[in-house]
Parts: structure tokens; sequence; C-alpha cells
């Protein structure tokens, strides 16, 4: 038996399965203590029960998720209006070698996932799958690009990306906290006691979002995906290089958000830019989870598996050796190593839990939680992307 799901039926039913996995992540503790996103809890409720199903030969369900590229467009151009060059001057030196690490970090991420497909004779976008994409780019990021690596003709890719990201979302909130108790330990830091002055700046978060700002809000994330696709057709068709349309989108938005930051800074609304951003990721994360078919990477679970555990291993020794020295083996540079093992391995979510956890019990980190939101959220994407899309075209 079959079920064919048209495109309105499949938005409903991806909202009631993000609906679903807010109410799960609020009552289970183990969803709750390790940041798991709701769209990825209800979405692969459903990507489970769906594979039940047809292995038992009870029913088949087919989805029309041909909205799942708007969503996913609308929240790539969220995340360039919030890249304003102001904040970057706020984080000082140590954002810029905070940022700069994770760029390093994409790189090694995708020359581990490259190298070790290699070993395991998997093709080489496969392991870049489990790379950069899925571990600092997340669920959100490994959803597009996995869509676009398949369209390359490489089977399976979007299921082993959300299915890395899952793992390591999981890891970078096991292994962030311990890893800074022992660089705590160790050194005997202490918080200081010393106002840094660093803080973000207050915003008018009280007033509620007002239609006519709202629909301004609107205007510019539409103008800004529809400059930024036609660009991205345009260089790709010249040049041969592959850059899926959000890519240009979110540069595009970039551009526009510091030009509006000089002419009128009160243009850009964060407040209502962030919330188009949460309903835009919400439903094209449940869209995506919900349609990936598991059945595809039974195969390739012990390989993935393996390559997460590498890629968890080497962020710890990075963390540890490299970063907390470069940051200056402070104690506001071992909160920014849980914050940098976090995202790097999962969410900026899951690096602010990490960083809450530990400054609960140590004292509290200004300056890290002004960093490492500003790189996480945004930042990290300047140097990822590129990095990823290079990755891309040097072996499709």
């Amino acid at each position: 038996m079959t079920l064919v799901l048209n495109q309105v039926t499949t938005l409903f039913l991806a909202i009631a399965l993000l609906t679903l996995g807010m109410l799960l992540v609020k009552k289970v503790g183990f969803l709750k203590k390790f940041c798991i996103p709701a769209p990825v809890v209800g979405g692969l409720l459903f990507a489970i029960f769906a594979t039940i199903f047809k292995s038992l030969g009870w029913l088949e369900i087919t989805l029309d998720t041909s909205l799942q590229s708007l969503f996913m467009l609308t929240f790539f151009t969220t995340v360039g209006l919030g890249a304003s060059f102001k904040l970057i001057k706020l984080g000082g030196k140590l954002l810029v070698i905070y940022w700069l690490a994770c760029g390093f970090l994409a790189l090694a991420q995708n020359t581990i996932g490259v190298s070790m497909a290699y070993l395991f004779d998997l093709h080489p976008l496969i392991g870049m799958m489990a790379g950069a994409v899925s571990m600092e780019g997340g669920h959100g990021a490994a959803t597009a690009f996995g869509q676009t690596i398949e369209d390359l003709g490489i089977q399976s890719a979007l299921s082993i990306g959300i299915a890395a990201a899952t793992f390591g979302l999981v890891a970078g909130g096991l292994v962030g906290g311990p890893t800074v108790k022992y660089l705590i330990s160790k050194h005997n830091l202490k918080p200081s006691e010393i106002d840094d002055g660093i803080g973000m700046p207050v915003g008018e978060t009280e007033k509620p979002i007002q239609t006519d700002a709202f629909f301004t809000q609107i205007l510019l994330i539409t103008l800004c995906m529809a400059v930024g696709t036609y660009l991205g057709d345009l260089f790709s068709a010249a040049t041969g290089f592959v850059l899926p349309g959000y890519v240009g989108a979110m540069f595009v938005a970039v551009i526009v958000r510091n030009i509006m930051d000089k002419l009128n800074p009160k243009t850009v609304d964060m407040k209502g830019i962030g919330l188009i951003s949460d309903v835009s990721l919400g439903i094209f994360l449940s869209m995506a989870l919900m349609s990936i078919k598991l059945w595809e990477v039974a195969d390739l679970a012990l390989p993935l598996l393996i390559i997460v555990f590498v890629q968890v291993v080497f962020i710890v020794l990075f963390g540890i050796f490299v970063l907390f020295r470069l940051l200056g083996k402070n104690y506001d540079a071992a909160i920014m190593v849980a914050g940098f093992t976090g995202h790097g391995l999962g969410a900026t979510p899951n690096a602010m839990a990490n960083m809450a956890a530990v400054t609960e019990r140590f004292g509290p980190s200004r300056t890290a939680f002004l960093i490492v939101p500003i790189v996480g959220a945004f930042l990290i994407d300047v140097f990822a992307i590129p990095i990823i899309i290079t990755t891309i075209n040097l072996f499709h």
C-alpha cells in the first residue's frame, strides 16, 4: 500500500512533527540535556516509523517536499543578515583568533572525512558529509549540502549527513564539559573578578514586532534571496563551479546587512529576522528529516561512527593543546574551548549549553559568551562554506 501526500499535507505534517519534537524535548531529560533540536526529534521519529512500515511491507509513504528548498533558502539568508561587522569589533583580537581556529577546523574536518572515506573505500564526498558539513555545519548544512551532493549523483549523501550531524550533536554535548573541567583543574583556573567591559549591545527586544517593520524584514530577505540565487546561477554557468543558490543568497545578505548598518542601522530588526530564521529552519529541518530513507545508510553505520569518533578525538585534542593556548591559557579560554567543542561538533545552542553548564559551576565568562555566539551563529560560515564548496568541486 502506498500513501501519497501532496505539498500542503506534507507541510502540515512537517509542522506537526516539529511541534511534537518541541514537546518531547521539554519532557525528555536526555533530549533537553544534549540540546537535541526539536525538528530532529520529530523528523527522525517519523523516518524511523516510515522505515519500519516499509520493511514490514505495510505502507510506503511518498512526500512532496518541494517547499523544503524555499525554507532552506530563507534560513541561510537570515544567517547572512545577522552578520554585522560591528559585532566583530566588539570581540577584538580573541574573536579573530577563535574565528580563524574555526576556519582551520572546517579544513581539518573535511580532510579527516575524505581521508577516512578512502580508507573505507567510499566516495570522498560521502566522507565529506561526515566532515565540516555535518560537524561544524550541523543539521542545517548537512541537509542543504546533502541534497546538492545527491543531485551530483552521490546516493544517500543526505541521510549520511543527517546521521553524522546527529552523532556529532550528541558527542559535542558529552565531551565539552569534561574537556573544560580537565583544563580548569589542571591549570587551577579562576574566573576574572574584573569587569572587562565587553558585552553585547542592549537592543530594543522588549518592544513588540510591528507589522510594517516585519514586512521590511521580509522585503530584505526576499531581495537577498532573489539577487543571491540569480548571481549564484550566473556564477555556476560562467565558471562550472558548483555554487548552491542558498550560498549566494547568504553572501548577498551579508553585503546588504553591512550596507544597511552604514545607511540606517535601524532598518534591520534582528528580532524579526530571528523569528523568521527560527520558523524557516524548524520547518526546513523537519521536512528534510522526515523524508530521509534510513534503510539507505544501514550498511554505512559502522564507517560513519568511526569517522565521527575520529572527529571527536581531533577536536578535543585541538581544543586542549592548541586553541586553549592561542586564546591565552586562562579561564575565558577554557570556557571558549567548551563552546568550540559544542558548535564544532553540533550547533551553537550546543555550545551555549556547554558553556552554561561549566560557568554555572565555576563562574561567569562574559568574553566567552560574547565571542562564541557571534562566530558560531554566522561568522563560521564565511570560512566553512567556501571550504565545503571547494571540496565538492574537487571530488565530484
